[in-house]
Parts: structure tokens; sequence; C-alpha cells
């Protein structure tokens, strides 16, 4: 399977992508070839090496000769593309990075989607840079497509609408709910159009996947900041799949502590898995004149990482938390109930591969027949495991 890459270190925008699918191998005479379906004129597509930093890029430019002579609406675009001779799976991802475009316009000037105007000239721009970024990767093939944390940028914008703050208010409304940081130097790093592409085409964030790469690809931007590399990577090539188990993203919240009553750790951690967290921790360490010490850490889905640090300030005498997010493997997993004597037991079972697996009962619900029949504990776990083996047996599984 085809996979792509962002490498979104130092932002993203129309034109890096374009210029990082040249550098990784897409035909600039193709992309030209595949534009010219599209029925707009006024414009003309260069290409050129330059560097960044110290890395060699590619810059493709959009010239335009003659833009639109009035504002454009996204009826109007959409009438554009919907009259083009692209393939139809090119035609609806263009749609859907024009209509987040437009419902971001709206958010950031408190207007309907449909009452969204386009500027003359920078919709030109933008129509090249979607469509030609996205028959890219149609030409490429690709299948996949996944993305680091994105580089925002910092500082202050000079618009038509005003000063305003980096990000802008409409690329800060197509950032909700995906990865974002700020690095490097203090302007736009990341535009609208560059992140509208990159929701409509990435279906995951995180670290660099499993993957056996074909060619790396570097995008310029048209800005060159002294000493930063203001380019786009991309990593181009087939998908390795893991051996067991799917790879997800999570958020490690930890923090050392020397000064806390080991009687409310129970308390912390009942709160913690409370607010979301997927496992916690305590590590008992030496910490700075030879203090004993405990690290506290708690595992959390990004959008639950928030609450849980929320947690661990409250409810401990700690000043600050490490945050980070981390890739993780996870078998799938099912749960099976089985009887024992006195009441239900769950059986976690997971699928270690085609032939194996792995089942362990749940504690709690031991736990709970241990306390209502004054059986130990470790009696009930091993009769829950040989009631899963021999229901395991009569459906024909090992």
């Amino acid at each position: 399977m085809a996979q792509l890459y962002f490498d979104c270190f130092s932002g993203i925008s129309g034109d890096m992508i374009l210029g990082a699918l040249v550098d990784a191998g897409l035909p600039f005479k193709d992309l030209v070839r595949t534009l010219k379906a599209v029925p707009i004129e006024g414009y003309e597509l260069r290409v050129k090496r330059v560097i960044r930093g110290s890395l060699h890029a590619t810059k493709v430019d959009v010239l335009i000769r003659e833009g639109f002579r009035s504002p454009v609406s996204l009826d109007r675009i959409e009438r554009i593309i919907a009259g083009s001779r692209l393939p139809e799976p090119v035609k609806d991802r263009s749609r859907a990075v024009f209509d987040r475009l437009a419902m971001a316009e709206g958010l950031a000037h408190r207007v309907g989607r449909s009452k969204v105007q386009f500027h003359e000239v920078g919709v030109m721009d933008s129509i090249v840079d979607v469509i030609g970024s996205l028959a890219g990767c149609h030409l490429l093939g690709i299948e996949r497509a996944t993305a680091s944390s994105v580089n925002l940028g910092s500082g202050m914008i000079d618009s038509a609408h005003g000063r305003l703050p980096i990000p802008g208010p409409a690329v800060a409304a197509l950032a909700r709910g995906i990865p974002v940081h700020s690095a490097g130097p203090a302007r736009e790093l990341t535009t609208p159009t560059g992140i509208a592409l990159l929701r409509t085409l990435v279906q995951a964030y995180g670290p660099l996947p499993p993957m056996r790469p074909d060619a790396i690809g570097y995008g310029a931007g048209t800005a060159d900041p002294e000493g930063w590399p203001n380019v786009l990577r991309v990593f181009l090539g087939e998908a390795t799949p893991a051996a067991h188990g799917d790879t997800e993203s999570v958020v490690q919240i930890e923090t050392n502590l020397d000064d806390v009553n080991p009687q409310t750790y129970e308390l912390i951690m009942d709160r913690l898995f409370a607010a979301g967290a997927l496992d916690v921790t305590l590590t008992p360490v030496i910490m700075k004149q030879g203090r004993p010490g405990v690290v506290l850490a708690a595992l959390a889905a990004r959008e639950k990482a928030e609450a849980v640090a929320d947690v661990v300030l409250r409810e401990t005498t700690t000043l600050g938390v490490r945050m980070q997010e981390l890739s993780r493997r996870v078998l799938p997993r099912r749960f099976e109930s089985v009887r024992v004597r006195g009441g239900q037991v769950r059986i976690k079972v997971a699928q270690a591969g085609p032939d194996g697996r792995k089942a362990a009962p749940e504690y709690q619900d031991c736990k709970r027949i241990a306390q209502q029949t004054g059986r130990p504990v470790r009696e009930i776990m091993e009769e829950a495991l040989l009631a899963f083996a021999g229901k395991a047996k009569g459906k024909g599984k090992t």
C-alpha cells in the first residue's frame, strides 16, 4: 500500500505540498497536464531548486497573470471543479478542501459558509495549490497519508483585516482536534490552504509510521528565514504492516513526587482513571540529594490528556508535569463472560496473530465475588481461566 507521511516541522502550505511531491518523484509535466483539466486560465506553474536553511528543496510557484475579476464564492468554485475533467476522487477531495476553507473563514468572520467570498488573486493560487496537491497524490497512487504534529508558527501577521496573532483565525479554526505546536522564527508557517489539505488527506497523526520509504521529498515555502529550514518533508513508500496489533498515538503525563502521603495514591489513581487515563503507574526513584521519590506516570488518549494532567496538578503537590506524545502498539481485544461459583467473570481476550490468543480474567469481577463469598481471589481467577478454556475447547478453539 502506497503511504505518504507529512513531516510538518516547519508548517505546511499548498505550494510546499506541491514542491515536496515533485521533489519525491511526481513528474512536473504530469502535474501541469492534469491541471489543464481545470477550466481556469491566467496562471503559469514554474518549478525550481532552492536552498532553505541547509536543506535543498523544490519550489513550485503559481505565477498569476490575471486573477478573477471579482471575489469568488464557494458555489462558483464548486462549479469550476464540477466542470473539470479531473478524476472523481480528486473532484470530491477538492470540494472537501474548499468546504473546510469556507467553513473556517465563516467562523473567523462570523458569516455563513455560503456567504464567504474568496479574494480574486488569492483564490486562483488556492485552486491551483489545492487541486494540484490532490491530483499529485492521485497520480502517485497514495492510499494512506499520515502526518506529524503541525508547526503553526508564532508572532503577529498583517492582513486585510488588520494585525492578527499567529495562527490567524482561519488556521486556528482548522487546527481543532489535531496536534499542533509552535517553534522556530516568529512568523506564519502554516496557511489555511495547507492545513485544510492536511485535514482532507490525512487519516492519523503521530510519529513516522512503519514504512519502507522509496523517496523523500522537500518542498520549499516562499519565506526563507535566516538559519531556519522552511520546508515540508514528505516520506513516500510502502506501508510496513506491524506483525501484531495496531499502532496508536497516546500522551504520557508524568511528574516526580517526594512529598506526597502514600495513603493518597489510591484516590489519585482512581481520579486519574475517571478522567480518562488508560494506565497509571508509580515507580520508586532516588531524587536529588539522595531523597527517595516516586514517578507518577499516566497514559491517555490525546483528547483526554489535558483532563488527566489537570488531575495530577490538582491532586498532588507537583508544580508541573511532563507531557509527550508516544506511539504504542495494541493487540485487538474483546471481552467474553464465564460463570464461576458466585457470579460472572469477564475474560479479556487479545488476538496475538492468526493462531495465538491471550486471556486474562477481569480482576475487579474476581475481587467482587471474593468479597461476596469469602473465597480467595486467586482461586476465583484460576476457576475463571479454567472455565474459559473449557468454553473455548467446546467451540473448537485453542
